[in-house]
């Protein structure tokens, strides 16, 4: 294997890997708001609440786009493997993205009682399902998709398991938590505190999952086991727990402290962590347990010409993500509104 056929895949599985991130941190947050209407009954905190996301929810999705285009153009032996794997679960987080995205707009158009509650309880039922859709693709995805000569073997259903299931819940309770959090840092008065509160209980549900999940997915397979207790991987993979009850200790300490963003970096740092840590599981593995980056990767020109263009829009995204961010910074109170 030449130096760049070896090579150019660890760069584009870093990008995958990026995109991935960025996507589930910004959009975990507006997803998690959505679910708290269940929780927040007043119509003017869901009016605050939906205003500290509505100049950015849009831009958000634009890195899942970017994963998944980089998954066909760059891997396409595990984006055809993938996706009849994970038909199902796909087809119904994208339609609950989609009635998501409806409600978003018409809750805001709603003058009767009724056609708002009906938006409201969309706007929150699609969050929750998109959310729990995704946790479900990442449970099926790690616990492996059975494949047959580079192409998948399996069956429609074969996602759907307890461990499926329990990072499902996971993912829900995490974007719930990211929204708390955000919520924190982007409120004040009676909904900041009440969002303090859910943080609370919503990071102790967390850090539940968490362990949870770690527990079982090292025997899943048995390279999963052998990735954490090998060495050196265990040098990589012995920070992880510490930095997870640290990130822990600090979100109990802010709470408490009435910090704003820290409790929200915490949260954030919950979920990379995770990511390193599924990282160290499967690496080398595109599609565990048997394909690896390299089996699923496109020619090298294909990599090359395709490469150019990712560094050209790579920071164009970023650069205005971050500054869609900067400029609707600060608190948000009822007196701001979105048309």
């Amino acid at each position: 294997m030449s130096g760049l056929a070896f090579y150019l895949p660890f760069i584009w599985a870093f990008i995958v890997i990026l995109a991935i991130s960025v996507y589930v941190i910004l959009d975990g947050f507006d997803l998690g708001i959505g679910m708290l209407f269940a929780f927040e009954k007043k119509p003017e905190h869901r009016d605050i609440m939906i205003n500290t996301i509505a100049p950015v929810w849009d831009g958000n999705e634009t890195w899942m786009v970017l994963g998944g285009a980089t998954l066909f153009g760059v891997f396409p032996g595990a984006y055809s493997t993938l996706l009849p794997a994970f038909y199902i679960p796909i087809i119904i987080m994208l339609g609950a993205l989609i009635f998501r995205g409806v409600a978003f707009e018409f809750r805001i158009m709603a003058h009767s009682p009724n056609h708002r509650a009906f938006w409201n309880t969309g706007f929150m039922a699609g969050s929750t399902l998109a959310a729990f859709c995704q946790g479900c693709i990442l449970g099926g995805y790690v616990q492996g998709v059975h494949t047959s000569h580079g192409a998948f073997a399996g069956g429609a259903m074969d996602w759907l398991t307890p461990f499926s299931v329990l990072c499902g819940l996971s993912v829900v309770t995490g974007y719930a938590l990211l929204g708390t959090t955000w919520l924190v840092w982007r409120t004040s008065d009676e909904l900041e505190a009440r969002c303090r509160r859910w943080s609370k209980r919503l990071s102790i549900l967390m850090i539940l999952c968490i362990i949870a999940v770690s527990c079982w997915t090292p025997f899943l397979h048995a390279p999963y086991l052998h990735h954490w207790i090998a060495f050196p991987n265990i040098l990589f993979g012995l920070p992880v727990p510490l930095l997870v009850a640290l990130a822990g200790f600090l979100m109990w300490r802010t709470l408490d402290k009435e910090h704003a963003i820290t409790p929200f970096l915490c949260a954030i740092g919950w979920f990379l962590l995770s990511l390193v840590g599924l990282a160290i599981t499967i690496w080398p593995y595109a599609v565990p347990p048997t394909l690896t980056l390299w089996d699923v990767a496109s020619p090298v020109p294909s990599q090359l010409f395709q490469l150019v263009g990712t560094v050209i829009l790579l920071p164009i995204i970023t650069g205005y993500s971050i500054y869609s961010y900067y400029l609707f910074r600060g608190k948000v109170t009822k007196a701001d509104g979105y048309h």
